[in-house]
């Protein structure tokens, strides 16, 4: 949700106290007709889409790649898109046909081998890849990507391609919901030119979506442009999107109001009281598969020693998130009462009241909490996050206060600024928190599954606080292995306990998604993921 601006950020400052017309550029589009600007940050990795996993960077995949499925943009439901058919007898052995006609931008026809060749460089533990694990249900895993020592095997046992659009999957256990995970990036297909010239295809991805990267200048600019050849039944309905890139969420609204910007959807907690009279109705505020918690650094044994957990719930019940969202995010947020989102639905999973009392404002409670817990590590908690967005100052600062005014220390709590979001998420990869840390979860792909599983079950590709609990384990492996959907959000809910009974992260609140948008804009829409729907939006 942010980037790295550096150089053009500091630019920016000394021509913002000349002119109240920020840096953003030229929204009119002058010399691209139907082109619109939206705010953007760097994303942390190259645009490899088995090595993204954070919100920047999954915005451009969404537009340069389809895959086997997609989620729908108004209920978020997976469906087909490059899958004719997927089929399978008993949750575990599937066999996939790709639909026919469909290409790369580069011409390249799009077949089984795509996925599978995709696949195997992703989950390969030399290729490094982030969203490496999200493989792991595939028969061979660990020996393409073993968890201590080298591999034994360059590709997973459990594909096999069998026809040009035909290709078998073969997993380590029975999952049932495996089908709906198939449209998040980490499984869209590569073309043979990332293979044949890698370095040429990380400077310039080819892809199989609606738009196709025109140049991309880190710390200022990435140009997409509409693929006219585009095969799908989404085309996009405008020429292109010049993605500009903000450190500071309030420069990008100000330059929304001066006519240099057409799009922000990352609108900052001060603006939020004045954005309706701002925009002339020009806002969007909806509900959005998005937690924010605070996560812990388990790796650091002062964190993980005999009673911590009553520290954490105290940590958790000294927080007042009904103020913090009523004051500072004008009811765009609603304090959390479980680790998941009600976009979910209870037949989803979503468990309102799960946390109970943890989650409820007690500074008397808190304060005793934490003295029987053994006191905060080192007399004080330091709470890290990416400066480069304006709100989540804000709410640290708040969280912080509200902690210090129960605790009766205004030292107990301090916020601890890390400058952007790719240096944020650096420090988490080394573990170098010492103490709790924004956790701010967008979900992947709807499912109660990908809310627990990745961030808490052990080494699990985003469990950065290497929180590690064998009852919640299996549970979850339960889960997965259940054929009946029903008895697995059961056995998810469940799991989502063990969480709560270990205050494993502390639930803060559940996030809309909010975004404003200039004149020239219209079918302006957020996806449940509360990213915008780009190939809608229309200009003029």
């Amino acid at each position: 949700m942010r980037g790295a601006r550096h150089a053009l950020w500091t630019a920016c400052a000394a021509a913002a106290a000349l002119s109240a017309a920020g840096c953003g550029g030229d929204g009119s589009g002058a010399g691209a007709p139907g082109v619109f600007t939206a705010s953007w940050g760097d994303p942390q990795n190259p645009l490899e889409p088995a090595n993204t996993n954070e919100v920047q960077g999954g915005k451009v995949l969404d537009m340069v790649f389809r895959g086997l499925m997609r989620y729908n943009p108004k209920t978020g439901a997976a469906v087909n898109m490059l899958a004719d058919r997927i089929e399978t007898s008993d949750s575990q052995n599937f066999t996939i046909t790709v639909k026919d006609g469909w290409t790369f931008s580069n011409g390249e026809p799009v077949t089984a081998a795509s996925f599978v060749d995709a696949w195997n460089y992703g989950a390969s533990l030399k290729n490094n890849q982030k969203n490496a694990y999200f493989f792991g249900y595939i028969e061979g895993y660990g020996k393409v990507h073993p968890e201590t020592g080298t591999q034994t095997a360059d590709t997973l046992l459990g594909l096999k391609v069998t026809g040009t659009r035909t290709f078998t999957v073969r997993l380590n256990q029975k999952f049932s919901t495996f089908p709906d995970t198939l449209g998040y990036a980490a499984f869209a297909p590569l073309p043979r030119a990332f293979f044949e010239d890698h370095a040429a295809w990380v400077k310039k991805p080819i892809g199989n979506g609606p738009y196709l990267i025109k140049s991309y200048t880190r710390g200022f600019m990435m140009s997409l442009r509409k693929w006219n050849g585009y095969p799908g039944p989404d085309k996009a309905q405008n020429n292109g999107v010049d993605l500009q890139v903000y450190t500071d969420s309030n420069t990008a609204y100000t330059d929304l109001l001066a006519g240099n910007l057409d799009l922000v959807d990352d609108v900052p907690a001060p603006q939020l009281k004045f954005i309706r009279t701002d925009l002339d109705g020009r806002y969007i505020n909806v509900p959005a598969g998005i937690i924010q918690t605070l996560a812990f650094p388990y790796y650091d044994p002062r964190w993980d020693k005999p009673g911590m957990e009553k520290v954490r719930s105290g940590l958790s019940m000294a927080i007042n998130r009904d103020q913090i969202t009523d004051t500072i995010f004008q009811k765009t947020r609603t304090p959390a009462t479980d680790w998941t989102s009600p976009v979910l639905g209870a037949e989803g999973g979503f468990q309102g009241g799960l946390c109970g009392d943890a989650c409820r404002y007690d500074p008397g409670r808190a304060k005793k909490l934490v003295q029987e817990g053994g006191g905060l590590p080192g007399g004080q908690v330091k709470i890290t996050y990416n400066a480069d967005s304006g709100s989540h100052k804000e709410w640290v600062d708040a969280v912080c206060n509200s902690i210090n005014n129960a605790l009766g220390n205004d030292k107990a709590c301090v916020g601890n600024p890390v400058g952007t979001f790719a240096d944020f998420r650096n420090q988490i990869g080394r573990h170098r928190m010492q103490g709790p840390f924004r956790a701010g979860w967008q979900m992947d792909y709807p499912l109660i599954q990908n809310f627990l599983q990745p961030l808490y079950y052990t080494n699990a590709s985003s469990n950065d606080g290497t929180w590690s609990n064998k009852d919640f384990d299996k549970l979850v492996d339960r889960a997965n292995a259940e054929s009946d959907q029903a008895a697995a959000v059961k056995l998810f809910q469940q799991a989502e306990g063990v969480v709560r009974d270990n205050m494993a992260a502390i639930p803060l609140w559940y996030q809309n998604g909010s975004a404003g948008y200039s004149t020239r804009l219209s079918h302006v829409a957020l996806n449940p993921f509360s990213v915008p729907v780009y190939n809608e939006i229309k200009v003029g």
